[in-house]
């Protein structure tokens, strides 16, 4: 053993055991603790230059009219809410590359909540927007929320995701916008007093509270819930921006009672501009989203309210074929991997844009009854080899459609 243990040299500059204070034995081989020291030198020198390679100085900010542009190609319409959604990402980044000075003005985030129907593209203006951002960016969900301390997701969930993002480089999500879906589910579920917890509703919307403001928030990073004895990564987000969107089902009632509070009968006063019956959420106020359920410190904290109109019929047929990924788009692409060339009849588009206006489902609408219509096709055809081009008259759609389900469906 004497004799072994003197003849172990460092693999690298061959000193012997007497020569260095410690040999660290690996695989098949030793290491001295004066070529650790070295190698760890050359490591950080390393990454030090590789991390000025990388890093830009001041990343690329986009112009509002570039970013809108940028999601005309995807989505229909819209232009209010496209326009308040590029001067807040534009803003964003303006803020984050500000310089705080001795009396400087501090420009303050400010946080968007979007009221629209189901199907007119508030999740989808979310997710184009994230394909063109230089920060981090996440779309969290706001329906498995609950307080701590039950069933459900914690609110810091939603940092998890985040950071998750960003590969856990909490500097970066730190500059990032969060995007919460479904944030209309979180509603206070009734204005008097229970003796039970509203522990998805109110509860999860005081919890948003100091997130949405600011604040340092300990995130587990695995997320799920959290306990003693788990590591905490510590967030600050003062610079997250917190983008939110709902549907909102029912508050076209308490638009038009009160715009009906403002009148002398059913008559309007001659001053008032006539009200578009057909398009209660253009006339939305925060007043509405408090008599909806969502206390007033939240609603203080979402300053920035837009809206999404109701698609029309021009509107549900432009989806079909303009967008870069519209419906008519996907379903050809999916038949070319087969050798198939799809066609359709404008009678067609016709078709489906009047069921999808009956089934009042908005762009999701179309889709389902596209599936209704293609479902055979798609299911035969990649087993036929010899069959080249496929054109979908108007009696084929209505054939197919009368065989699905859909046609079950009553109309409210």
């Amino acid at each position: 053993m004497n004799k072994n243990s003197k003849e172990i040299r460092c693999s690298f500059c061959g000193a012997g055991k007497q020569d260095s204070l410690m040999l660290i034995a690996g695989l098949d081989a030793h290491i001295c603790d004066k070529c650790v020291n070295q190698a760890n030198e050359i490591l950080a020198e390393e990454l030090k230059v590789r991390k000025v390679k990388t890093s830009p100085s001041a990343p690329t900010i986009l112009k509002p009219a570039e970013i809108k542009s940028h999601l005309d190609q995807y989505v229909i319409g819209q232009d209010d809410a496209k326009k308040i959604l590029s001067v807040a990402v534009y803003n964003h980044y303006k803020r984050l590359n500000q310089r705080i000075e001795k009396d400087e003005v501090e420009i303050e985030k400010s946080n968007i909540i979007m009221v629209g129907e189901t199907g007119t593209g508030k999740t989808l203006l979310a997710k184009t927007i994230a394909k063109i951002l230089n920060v981090p960016f996440c779309i969290c969900d706001a329906t498995v929320l609950t307080e701590a301390g039950y069933v459900g997701e914690d609110v810091e969930s939603i940092l998890t995701r985040l950071l998750q993002a960003a590969d856990y480089d909490v500097a970066a999500a730190e500059k990032g916008i969060v995007y919460i879906d479904e944030v209309d589910k979180i509603a206070r579920k009734s204005d008097n007093a229970s003796i039970t917890r509203d522990v998805s509703g109110e509860g999860v919307q005081q919890a948003l509270l100091k997130i949405l403001e600011g604040t340092m928030v300990n995130v587990p990073p695995q997320g799920g819930r959290k306990h003693p004895d788990q590591k905490m990564i510590t967030v600050n987000t003062n610079n997250i921006l917190f983008i939110c969107g709902g549907a909102f089902d029912g508050i076209e009632k308490k638009i038009a009672s009160r715009l009906r509070t403002q009148t002398v009968g059913y008559k309007l006063k001659h001053d008032d501009q006539e009200v578009d019956l057909k398009n209660l959420y253009k006339y939305i106020t925060p007043q509405d989203l408090k008599s909806f359920g969502l206390i007033p410190e939240l609603i203080g904290r979402l300053p920035v309210l837009t809206y999404l109109n109701p698609l029309d019929r021009d509107a549900l047929h432009n989806i079909l074929i303009e967008p870069k990924n519209s419906l008519l788009k996907q379903y050809k692409k999916l038949f070319e991997y087969e050798g198939v060339k799809l066609e359709f009849e404008d009678d067609v588009l016709d078709f489906i844009v009047d069921k999808a206006m009956e089934f009042k489902l908005g762009a999701r609408g179309l889709r389902s009854i596209c599936e209704a219509i293609m479902i055979d096709a798609m299911f035969e055809f990649p087993s036929k080899k010899d069959i080249k081009r496929l054109t979908v008259t108007l009696d084929y759609a209505h054939e197919k459609f009368e065989k699905s389900d859909l046609k079950k469906l009553k109309v409210a």
